[in-house]
């Protein structure tokens, strides 16, 4: 992991090790990553990206493990997808107290034996402590691939107390408590409400305010052209206690409903596809 950080952001500590997500995310010194108050779905690459704060799920499969079509042995698409454990070359990084710039490329092996290649790029505005994500990916393989993109963006539900509200236009009444669903967890898909920002759409949401941090609260925003979903997740099944922000490239239904109706968003070899968050903590 390496420390990246400027001005009023927070530190947020960054993992070579698999596609250069967030590990820790510290606020006012408390960390607000799950840790291991995670659920073990017995996958050791997702075991160890959803102890961070942020980890990405694609570019072949989001969600839970399905068949991949055609193959023969029942071989299925691993939990998530394959970016988890593809580690990152770094080729820019650059920290100041006005900003900070990373950039890197992780060359991605898939379930099904293609390539991509992710290009990622993070920002920060020392003066807002805005943290900013730019993700590309490109189909490197001899064939079309359909593209999956989800950030799992993951906090210690522990730190949360019951005047913590998720708030955001995609939300029924524009928001309620944290707690939703049936217990000891739940999990919800909305489609995300447009706002055109310099001629592209974006959406956001918070959760907040959080006494454990200063009374903050998290500003989530991210592109809903290729993002046009959120789904919502808690989990307080012991040891589980995680709540997950989860923006996202399809709705909440298996491949062959996607494939059917033609959701399946096809690279042909060399195209790339733009993804890009953003948060903040006020």
């Amino acid at each position: 992991m390496r420390a990246f950080h400027s001005g009023l952001s927070p530190v947020i500590h960054l993992d070579e090790t698999s596609v250069l997500d967030i590990g820790a995310c510290v606020v006012g010194g408390v960390d607000l990553s799950p840790g291991r108050a995670i659920p073990d779905d017995g996958d050791p690459r997702i075991d160890h990206s959803l102890e961070g704060f942020l980890f990405t799920c694609g570019p072949d499969h989001i969600r839970h493990p399905q068949p991949i079509a055609g193959n023969a042995e029942g071989k299925k698409y691993p939990l998530h997808g394959s970016f988890s454990s593809h580690p990152a070359e770094i080729i820019d990084w650059v920290c100041s107290d006005d900003n900070a710039r990373a950039t890197a490329r992780v060359p991605v092996t898939l379930a099904d034996g293609g390539t991509a290649l992710l290009e990622r790029e993070w920002r920060i505005d020392g003066s807002t402590g805005e943290v900013q994500l730019h993700d590309r990916v490109t189909n490197t393989s001899d064939h079309a691939q359909p593209v999956f993109h989800m950030y799992h963006m993951n906090v210690g539900a522990w730190l949360l107390d019951d005047g913590v509200r998720l708030s955001g236009a995609m939300f029924q009444e524009g928001g309620f408590g944290w707690r939703f669903g049936d217990e000891p967890g739940s999990v919800f898909c909305v489609q995300a409400a447009q706002e055109n920002e310099g001629g592209q759409e974006w959406a956001e949401m918070s959760l907040g305010p959080i006494a454990a941090v200063g009374g903050k609260t998290l500003k989530v925003a991210f592109r809903t052209d290729t993002l046009p979903y959120l789904q919502m997740w808690r989990n307080q099944q012991a040891p589980a206690n995680v709540v997950g922000i989860e923006p996202v490239s399809h709705r909440w239904v298996d491949r062959a409903e996607l494939e059917k109706s033609g959701e399946f968003n096809m690279l042909q070899p060399g195209e790339s596809r733009t993804y890009a968050l953003r948060f903040r903590f006020v």
